[in-house]
């Protein structure tokens, strides 16, 4: 009995299967459009008969390309960055690269710096940023790199390219819903101070209630976005605001289920005594109780505009502008009205 080979085919095999020359195979592995599809076919059934996979790092040396991208990531667990990070990574395969991760528990230019030199090393084609804290910005404008970068999330450096959710937006549209159901006073739970998407959200609330000639309680209760921070910063809240406590945007839906059960425990009703709208969407928030008005991010629609950012930096096309801004939408559910619309 024959015993299997233990070396890979390579392309001369695939080329020898399917009776053409090397040159052939390689232009159908490039999608090359001067190839007749019966060629194609036989090429494309040897590669699937003989089980050939591309050598990447050959590849690398005649194109000077890896195909892989690199991504540097902060506070990954949590459900933004985390859904950030997946997006990029479908959004990546979907056009033929590869992702190569570095989380970091904080961005500062030293885990910046060693970060990138992680990714050098690995080779890689192109830099993506998920780093949404203020300071992370700072860091980047620090340090040069060889390949294009991109910043995924609201913490952008100072002429550095990038994809973002407007947040702004999304605090206004979330806050004016609660001035259009007759609330003459909005409170506000922001997320932790260093986060440039916690700011823009706070900025987006003040600006609704200027717009309304409404004065905001301040200054805002803050938490760190987890349902703990949330349901302190409910309790604290009902002893502020006492009666005028009609309504609350808070900066994430995770903190939004705490203030929800600190009000529970006070005694109110939602939406009945209190409204309450978070932000995110997450996939739990309309099983909340009850379930949560929130605003919600495309982060699929970050992932691939921010891919395609990139790769146009990579190839030297200026198609895209170097700033992405996508809206965000409010989605109404029963913790701001009884009977939200369909």
């Amino acid at each position: 009995m024959a015993q299997p080979s233990l070396r890979p085919p390579t392309m001369t095999d695939v080329a020898r299967r399917a009776g053409v020359s090397h040159q052939t195979v390689s232009r159908v592995l490039g999608d090359h459009p001067n190839v007749r599809d019966d060629t194609r076919a036989k090429v494309l059934n040897a590669i699937g008969e003989l089980g050939y996979r591309r050598n990447s790092s050959a590849r690398a040396l005649v194109t000077r390309r890896t195909r892989t991208l690199g991504v540097v990531a902060s506070n990954s667990t949590l459900y933004g960055p985390a859904s950030t990070l997946f997006a990029l990574e479908e959004a990546a395969r979907a056009k033929g690269y590869l992702v190569s991760t570095v989380s970091l528990r904080k961005l500062t230019v030293k885990t910046l710096s060693e970060a990138l030199d992680r990714l050098i090393e690995g080779g890689v084609d192109g830099l993506l940023t998920v780093a949404p804290q203020q300071s992370a910005a700072a860091a980047l404008t620090e340090l040069s790199t060889p390949f294009p970068v991109v910043t995924v999330g609201s913490g952008s450096g100072a002429g550095i390219p990038g994809v973002t959710v407007d947040q702004h937006l999304g605090a206004r549209l979330a806050t004016g819903h609660l001035l259009d159901a007759g609330h003459r006073r909005v409170w506000h739970v922001a997320g932790p101070e260093d986060w440039q998407e916690a700011q823009d959200r706070a900025d987006g609330w003040r600006a609704a209630l200027a717009a309304a000639g409404i004065e905001p309680p301040e200054p805002p209760l803050s938490g760190d976005w987890s349902p703990l921070s949330g349901y302190r910063a409910g309790q604290e809240l009902v002893v502020r605001a006492g009666r005028e406590l009609t309504a609350v945007f808070v900066a994430n839906d995770q903190m939004a289920l705490g203030v929800l059960r600190a009000l529970r425990e006070a005694g109110l009703r939602t939406p009945h005594d209190v409204a309450v709208v978070g932000f995110d969407d997450i996939p739990e928030a309309e099983f909340f109780a009850p379930p949560l008005t929130t605003v919600r991010q495309d982060f699929t629609a970050v992932g691939r505009r921010s891919i395609t950012l990139l790769l146009d930096r990579i190839e030297g096309r200026e198609s895209s502008p170097p700033r992405i801004v996508i809206e965000p939408q409010l989605i109404i559910r029963t913790s701001t009205s009884p009977s939200p619309p369909p």
